[in-house]
């Protein structure tokens, strides 16, 4: 096991590259070496407001440089970031400040209001809203150790309540040096990161930069995506990491394919699997960019990814287990799934939580002890076959799945059909209680502006694609589709229309 901490990874670069530029966010530029002393500054205001090793300081910032200045300030302080979405409403936060027990809550001006009612709420946490207040002196009596916790994550609930999944610093150097192998990444990486570095996807895009000694460009998010291509451009940019939605939009803008991006030489995309037909349009717009396919849960943060050279033999894959791990599908009866048979995904290695925050019974669920007392098993919940070359390829959570006239319905085989319809945005498919069906399947679309898309239309494409049982019952055209905070499409507030 490593004995470094994620602190030491901003030292190893502030050592080495002091000059150099780590993150860019907001018309700040903060050098290495600036970053490192503004986090050693946090640290050291932490300690003296009585913050120890193993406490959990919540972090309620939109992406800036003061977001990725508290996340290694709570580090080096020993504490554990717990990351939170900047638009999450009074109750549900002060339920989450409650449940991981946080002794402090730091946020900024935007979300300044809620955090202070939510605190009121909760009563004994300190409430931090200006970083400048933590300028403190004294450096933690005790610096963090790699089995120490780092990070306290909840999942995004998208069906059920959020977890608190505990990471420990070597679980996520672990999953930062994998990643770093697999995407190929080095010192002269440029990243783009429209993602909150609230979600897991996007806190990973600052640990794998500062890992890598790259630079990191944050933006607040894609709501002005012709802003996002004038960044790519002038900060010439060399990895961009998206959702399905960012890809979506990217490609819905006008004159974005016929632009050209020198510097862009890879696409990642996570959170939500890629339906083949944007696979398609990504590479016809950005044809030499690397396109690179993942899957992962907040319980490990990464679990495969397809490499790019695989993406014409088997562009619905998600590929094969991320360095230093292993994944596998098991059938029912506790045994390696043949090839092409569905099973449950298993996962193995040094990314595996240590479990979900004071919940035992949901953990023991979850995890199976290994050949030792470090080696955890994890199973995920999620249904998923192999090829005979061992390549993965996901089927369905298993809470998607969907009993309609005695047959099971998998979302993702009618998603699949609904985005080969030109004019299609995003869609979920969801089950809905019905008396004669058991569950009725309907369909929700988002269609791009000026489709001439109607609910007779995308029936007729599904009838013309998909067996009978298959064929929505019911489709519902939106502007947009409901998401939860991480970006996922909310399938369960679907499932209430």
């Amino acid at each position: 096991m490593s004995s470094r901490t994620l602190g030491d990874d901003l030292r190893a670069a502030a050592n080495r590259v002091p000059d150099k530029e780590a993150v860019v966010a907001g018309g700040e530029r903060l050098s290495y070496g600036d970053l490192d002393r503004a986090a050693d500054l946090v640290a050291a205001g932490l300690a003296e407001s009585c913050i120890r090793r193993g406490d959990r300081v919540a972090l309620m910032l939109a992406n800036s440089a003061a977001a990725a200045t508290a996340v290694y300030g709570v580090l080096r302080a020993g504490a554990a970031i717990v990351p939170l979405n900047p638009g999450l409403k009074r109750e549900k936060l002060a339920g989450l400040l409650a449940h991981c027990g946080a002794a402090a809550l730091i946020c900024d001006a935007r979300s300044a209001a809620t955090a202070r009612s939510a605190a009121a709420d909760v009563g004994e946490i300190e409430l931090i809203e200006d970083l400048a207040v933590l300028a403190g002196e004294a450096a933690p009596a005790r610096p963090p150790l790699s089995v120490d916790l780092a990070a306290v994550i909840y999942t995004s609930g998208s069906t059920g309540e959020p977890k608190g999944v505990t990471l420990s610093h070597a679980n996520m150097a672990f999953v930062a040096d994998s990643m770093i192998e697999y995407l190929e990444m080095d010192d002269r990486e440029r990243i783009l990161c429209v993602l909150q570095l609230s979600f897991g996807y996007g806190l990973y895009q600052l640990l794998t930069s500062v890992r890598a000694q790259a630079t990191l460009v944050l933006e607040t998010g894609f709501a002005f995506p012709g802003k996002i291509v004038q960044v790519l451009e002038q900060e010439q940019i060399t990895t961009l990491p998206g959702v399905p939605t960012v890809f979506s939009v990217l490609l819905s803008l006008s004159g974005t394919t016929e632009r050209h991006f020198p510097h862009l030489t890879k696409l990642t995309n996570a959170g939500a699997g890629l339906p083949t037909a944007r696979v398609e349009a990504l590479r016809r717009a950005f044809p030499e960019a690397k396109l690179f396919l993942m899957y992962g849960q907040t319980e490990c943060q990464r679990v495969c990814y397809l490499p790019p050279d695989q993406l014409d033999a088997r562009p619905d894959s998600v590929g094969i287990a991320i360095p230093g791990t292993e994944a596998w599908v098991e059938s029912a009866d506790g045994e390696v799934a043949a090839a092409g048979e569905v099973g449950e995904l298993v996962v193995r290695g040094g990314h595996i939580m240590q479990g979900y925050w004071n919940d035992v019974e949901a953990t023991a669920a979850r995890l199976l002890a290994g050949s030792t007392p470090e080696d955890r098993i994890l199973m995920t919940g999620d249904l998923f076959r192999a090829d005979e070359e061992g390549y993965l390829y996901f089927v369905s959570r298993r809470d998607d799945i969907i009993k309609s006239r005695g047959q099971k319905v998998v979302p993702r085989e009618i998603e699949e059909v609904l985005y080969r319809l030109a004019g299609v945005k995003d869609a979920a498919v969801v089950g809905v209680a019905d008396e004669l069906l058991g569950q009725a399947v309907h369909a929700h679309v988002a269609t791009v502006e000026g489709a001439n898309l109607d609910e007779a239309v995308l029936r007729r494409h599904c009838a013309h694609h998909l067996e009978d049982h298959l064929i929505p019952s019911r489709v519902v055209i939106h502007a947009e589709l409901p998401r939860i905070g991480s970006g996922k499409i909310d399938r369960r507030a679907l499932a209430e229309l």
